[in-house]
């Protein structure tokens, strides 16, 4: 019996990330054992880290989970829309387009709602794509089009990002934590706001994940198929837009994710993107968990930004795909 497909690494994916939640539960300044934290969960536990595992620690978790199953199917679906293994929603500019528009109400709007960050850079995210759709249109929105107008377009956002940092240089400070990407301070509230997004858009992309394997076909053998290839990337790009830019407007620019989460799944599950949009999922929320946990557990209780630790792994991570890819072409 074959052990090493899709359906000996899903389940198994799936109970290591509800190891790791528990686990990650109960780390940080005041540690509580694994045990006490099931404890909690089953209601059968009623001592002082109850308070601290209900209000602090499990939003911490579920909202985790939410980010690194969105960051983890957007890096997917765009891989599969972009044909280009390096693409990422932090990659091509879409994280870049949230963070300057964040960075923008953080700044010049210090005292705006609370509900306006998360607006502001989910409509960052969303412009860029507005952008990088426009300026690849009279490509036909071919792939290799798309990948480098995302990377023009993302390091003008970063150009607008250092401006704002170098003409505002008190005021940035407030910004750096949501840039670097960090689930510190989120409650219950942040989870009510990105669950429906994750709840609905995850599966509504594992339902035509069909679509991603055609277009991987190619545009003319695809189009052979019946499969309206323009407006099948449309659909996807835009499921990919909304669940990347839902994730960063919560929790800040968590880079990486969507880059690591699929290549991790497609080294277990392959590339049959039924498969892998839910593994990618899985791997993601894996990611963001042992983030979250080893910024809270590094040096406490002084927390580390999870998205410093991610840049730790997703950096030599890019550039050892980078070199793999030349070494193969």
């Amino acid at each position: 019996m074959k052990t090493s497909g899709p359906k000996f690494w899903l389940p198994l994916l799936g109970i290591i990330t509800i190891l790791v939640a528990i686990v990650a539960s109960g780390i940080g300044a005041v540690f509580v054992s694994p045990i006490r934290v099931m404890s909690t969960v089953l209601g059968l536990d009623s001592g002082n880290h109850v308070f601290i595992l209900e209000n602090y620690r499990f939003p911490r978790v579920v909202l985790a989970l939410l980010v690194g199953a969105g960051l983890g199917v957007s890096g997917a679906i765009l891989q599969g829309v972009i044909r280009n293994p390096l693409a990422s929603p932090d990659v091509i500019g879409i994280t870049k387009g949230a963070g300057l528009a964040a960075a923008m109400i953080i700044i010049l709007i210090p005292n705006s709602p609370v509900f306006a960050l998360p607006l502001a850079a989910f409509v960052g995210a969303g412009m860029v794509t507005l952008f990088l759709y426009i300026f690849a249109y009279k490509q036909g929105v071919n792939p290799s089009t798309l990948a480098l107008v995302g990377i023009a377009i993302g390091a003008v956002c970063q150009a607008g990002i250092q401006f704002l940092m170098v003409k505002f240089p008190v005021e940035i400070n407030a910004a750096l934590v949501w840039l670097t990407g960090s689930i510190w301070g989120n409650d219950w509230n942040d989870v009510a706001l990105l669950a429906p997004f994750i709840v609905i858009l995850v599966p509504l992309s594992i339902m035509v994940a069909i679509k991603l394997d055609v277009l991987s076909l190619g545009d003319e053998v695809a189009q052979g198929l019946g499969e309206s290839v323009k407006r099948t990337r449309i659909l996807l790009l835009c499921l990919s837009v909304a669940l990347a830019g839902a994730s960063v407007a919560v929790v800040g620019s968590l880079g990486f994710i969507g880059l690591i989460a699929p290549h991790i799944a497609r080294q277990l599950v392959g590339n049959r993107s039924k498969i892998l949009l839910p593994a990618s999922a899985l791997t993601g929320m894996i990611i963001v968990l042992l983030a979250d946990a080893l910024g809270r557990g590094v040096a406490p209780p002084v927390e580390v930004p999870a998205g410093i630790f991610t840049a730790v792994i997703g950096a030599p991570y890019f550039l050892y795909l980078l070199r793999r890819i030349k070494v193969k072409g």
